[in-house]
């Protein structure tokens, strides 16, 4: 088909020749008409599908570098490499899940590409040894990092370059050097096809015909093989002159190194720690067993091998060697790790075999067979005296210790119904089990891939604790996040004669541990979310199938891909009364934050005044002060802001929070969001958050749990109080200032308004705290909550008669005691709820109960004034409306009579109470 092949050439041409684009949509409109006439003279459906598929291809295309000049080049020569940017969600027959952007760099010497999924958007970029397939290697990473990225300010990206010429011969020099120059080529290539930025205004780069919007934002990072080369990229940033200079490649000279501040292990290390925690176990005070994947030169497995001074690392191995020491001493061996770390390129053979435990060995991975030690046979329950090197290192994936920690690049774990070609890692097919087949506690997935989604799940099915690695190993890129961002406030500081050069360097160097701690956070709430989550269980499921099937219907989630449970299998486990595991709510809590981001990006949230403050809380604090008004304007400040109100809302109130609430209310994601940021700040909560969090290890983390259940309770009616009584646009500080101040009295002095019954059941139900080493005070202003739950009301009632907030108080709750209004709403909340309708049904009445006695209170104020006894307060209207009041007292009396377990006799009282408020006088 020469003559499709040529008007094919020529469409491209047409449209991406930035000398001839006078006509252009007419020129390509008559080529377009010459292929659709000429493919219907093409008999065969395959020539017709691939035809159709190049045309396809062309009309994805966004920009090329087809017509840029080579520097220093004749003027009729190009470059000597090619770069297309694809719409990739137009290109028929992309495997899911499809990116948004990808860039395909091609030449003799070197292939490469860059997915992503957001236009402000960052991942690595690989050194692939995959030819065949690293586009496939880089999709299934770019998936991962999407999920990773929900932590932070840009969705996920991810790259790879493949060496297609390699040096002969096997001189390591010469190959680094090759793969040095492959790898400026891609980046070449893609900042050759993205828009600078000069002053306020973007320009695009030369000689570029752009099909689509502005695109200026391209930062990359580093990933296996290119761990070394930020300064690398950073340089050919600045020789384009890259409106990001040393920004662009994360962790260089003038960056973080994420070796050095050990903060991909860190991060993952806080899983860990839960895992452990809430196993009843303190890592850092107790040996425990380890084996592991990588070795002592590697960041995320040296670096985690030193976290706690317990551990005792049973085994571990890399591609060339393993290492087994069946009965370590914990302070020796880590003393020795260390020295290990602080070598440069180590390996396991120059671990010290004197300080090897008696029977402990190194052994060769090329070695044809192994000869065992007792000790090692009876460490790992192997029978055999000698073994394969393959064999030993199954025995050791399996082994009976407390974490398996992958620190190293493979995947060695798959689910029993997936095939090792599923697992896509050919290399260690000899050695990979099924999840179900571990004996280890818990995993921490400190690398990319070391489990199948399948595996994940088979593991906690049968008890194991784990995440996945998209949530273990976040901190790298969060840290690059900090990074970028700082760089980027750091840099307009330098523009306009702030800062010099040398002194902006110093700052940034002086702020790398508090960065790693702001980071680290992240990692830590975010573990703990999914804890909080998982206790939820079965109770949860229906509104995560509901929250699945929303994101599903926008286009957002794909449930086969992500190995999310379709509705039969949650069918399935709603009768088997099973929630979601640990790994899958780990990819669901990171797509709901995701569209939680987008959905405020898209609102004025990011714009009201009062976030402001949590724009400037993301930086360190030698910034936050000294440069506001430069954070003021950051470029990426609205985005900061929406992804730290997303982080905080769905990391303390869980995955499907905001979608129940806009069923439950019909109101927008960013109003709902904005109703639960007033709520946090209005009861200070994060004071309470904080002083939880720091009871780690001192009390039992079930404890913990139970008072940030309580905090989620208080959390959820007040954000719906605000969403039903708030202004119209529910101005966030506007909020605050009017009640954070009267709840603030009401909550120090709330047992001062309290009838005696209430402060005696108080102190009942925070014993069990006390006793479990909570302090006091806070174990009673925890359990205090529930009588919080209508302080906004009883604020607003103060504040509209002008009275004390706690003479409101009394009143309210004399009325609720006199009438039992807190036994009729304790005896709707735990009915038996089994469908989401039910359980909206009885918010609603819940809710309505609570309208009666703010109602009540509100006659008897009017009726009685501000009176000193609240109590006789009430009595006297009760005496002063005695024909109203007698039918409900008689009607409440007969159902207190039997056992309530019937919600229809609820609504009857609550029905009832209502046509006593209304027909009383006040």
């Amino acid at each position: 088909n020469p003559k499709l092949a040529s008007n094919i050439v020529k469409l491209f041409m047409v449209l991406f020749d930035p000398d001839s684009q006078k006509g252009v949509e007419a020129r390509a409109g008559r080529i377009r008409s010459q292929l659709s006439k000429g493919l219907e003279a093409v008999t065969s459906a395959d020539e017709d599908r691939i035809i159709q598929r190049f045309i396809n291809l062309v009309d994805s295309t966004l920009r090329t570098n087809y017509f840029q000049k080579g520097a220093g080049m004749d003027a009729n020569v190009g470059k000597p490499y090619l770069s297309f940017k694809l719409n990739s969600q137009n290109v028929d027959g992309l495997p899911l899940p499809r990116p948004l952007r990808e860039i395909f760099v091609y030449s003799p010497r070197v292939e490469g590409i860059h997915l992503r999924f957001g236009m402000v958007a960052r991942g690595g970029l690989r050194w692939s040894d995959r030819p065949e397939d690293f586009r496939t290697e880089i999709l299934g990473l770019v998936k991962a990092q999407q999920v990773k990225n929900a932590v932070i300010v840009p969705v996920g990206s991810k790259g790879g370059f493949v060496v297609k010429k390699p040096p002969l011969g096997g001189d390591r020099d010469a190959f680094m050097a090759e793969g040095i120059a492959c790898y400026k080529t891609l980046i070449a290539g893609l900042l050759d096809l993205t828009d600078n930025i000069r002053g306020p205004k973007t320009t695009p780069p030369p000689r570029v015909v752009r099909l689509d919007d502005d695109d200026a934002y391209l930062v990359v990072a580093a990933d296996k093989g290119t761990a070394t080369f930020s300064d690398i990229a950073n340089g050919v940033s600045i020789e384009y002159g890259h409106w990001l200079g040393d920004a662009f490649a994360s962790g260089g000279s003038q960056g973080y190194d994420h070796k050095k501040m050990g903060i991909t292990a860190r991060g993952g290390w806080e899983s860990v720690k839960r895992h452990f925690r809430e196993a009843g176990k303190d890592i850092q005070n107790e040996d425990f067993t380890v084996v592991g994947v990588g070795d002592m030169s590697g960041d995320v497995f040296g670096n985690g091998m030193l976290l706690s001074k317990k551990i005792k690392l049973l085994g571990a191995f890399n591609h060339m060697h393993i290492f087994v020491d069946p009965n370590p001493d914990p302070a020796k061996s880590w003393v020795e790790r260390n020295r290990m770390f602080q070598m440069p390129r180590s390996s396991w053979t120059d671990y010290s075999a004197k300080l090897l435990s008696k029977g402990g060995a190194i052994f060769e991975r090329s070695a044809k067979t192994l000869s065992l030690s007792k000790e090692i046979r009876d460490c790992f329950g192997i029978t055999k005296q000698q073994v394969t090197p393959d064999e030993l290192l199954s025995y050791l994936l399996r082994a009976e210790a407390d974490l398996l920690w992958f620190g190293g690049i493979g995947t060695y774990v798959k689910g029993v119904n997936e095939s090792h070609l599923d697992a896509g890692d050919r290399a260690n097919d000899a050695i990979r089990l099924n999840g179900g087949d571990l004996r280890c506690k818990v995993i921490g997935e400190g690398a990319n891939l070391g489990c199948t989604q399948h595996g994940r799940i088979e593991f906690t099915v049968k008890g194991g604790r784990m995440n996945t690695d998209a949530i273990d190993n976040s901190a790298g890129v969060d840290s690059s996040d900090h990074e970028v961002n700082i760089k980027i406030l750091v840099d307009s500081v330098v523009a306009a004669g702030g800062l010099s050069g040398k002194q902006r360097n110093v700052l940034l160097a002086s702020m790398t541990d508090e960065v790693g701690a702001l980071v680290l956070v992240h990692n830590y709430r975010q573990s703990q979310a999914i804890s909080l989550i998982q206790q939820r269980g079965v109770d949860a499921l229906e509104d995560q199938q509901r929250l699945m099937r929303s994101l599903e219907r926008a286009g957002r989630l794909n449930r086969g891909v992500e190995f999310l449970p379709d509705d039969e299998i949650i069918g399935e486990r709603l009768l088997a009364k099973r929630g979601l595991y640990r790994p899958e709510i780990s990819v669901l809590i990171s797509y709901a934050k995701i569209w939680l981001y987008d959905e405020l990006v898209a609102s004025d949230m990011p714009d009201d005044t009062y976030l402001l403050d949590d724009a400037i809380a993301y930086f360190p604090t030698a910034l936050q002060g000294k440069y506001a008004k430069q954070i003021a304007s950051h470029r990426l400040r609205r985005e900061i802001v929406a992804t730290r109100a997303t982080n905080s809302l769905v990391d303390r109130v869980g995955d499907t929070f905001v979608s129940e609430f806009m069923e439950k209310t019909g109101q927008s994601a960013a109003r709902i969001t904005r109703a639960y940021v007033i709520t946090r700040e209005v009861f200070g909560l994060r004071d309470l958050w904080r002083q939880i969090e720091a009871l780690d290890n001192k009390v039992p983390s079930a404890t913990q749990m139970a008072m940030l259940v309580d905090i989620n309770h208080l959390v959820e009616w007040v954000t719906l109080w605000f969403l039903r009584n708030g202004s119209a646009k529910l101005e966030i500080g506007e909020h605050i200032e009017a009640y954070r101040t009267s709840i603030q009295t009401l909550a120090d002095g709330v047992t001062k308004a309290l009838p005696s019954h209430y402060v005696t059941d108080a102190h009942k139900r925070a014993k069990p705290y006390v006793d479990n080493g909570v302090p006091e005070a806070l174990a009673l202003r925890i359990v205090g909550l529930v009588n919080l739950y209508s302080g906004c009301d009883i604020a607003r009632q103060a504040t509209r008669r002008n009275a004390d907030v706690l003479v409101s108080a009394r009143v309210y709750f004399a009325v609720g005691t006199r009438f039992r209004l807190g036994r009729l709403r304790a005896a709707a909340e735990f009915m038996d709820s089994h469908s989401h309708w039910q359980k909206l049904a009885v918010a609603a009445l819940i809710e309505e109960i609570y309208a009666h006695q703010l109602a009540l209170s509100n006659k008897v104020l009017d009726f009685a004034g501000v009176k000193a006894d609240a109590k006789q307060a009430v009595e006297d209207w009760i005496v002063a409306n005695a024909d109203a009041v007698a039918p409900t007292e008689q009607l409440l009396a007969e159902i207190w009579a039997t056992e309530v377990n019937d919600l229809s006799m609820i609504a009857v009282a609550s029905r009832q109470i209502r046509a006593m408020i209304e027909s009383g006088s006040s």
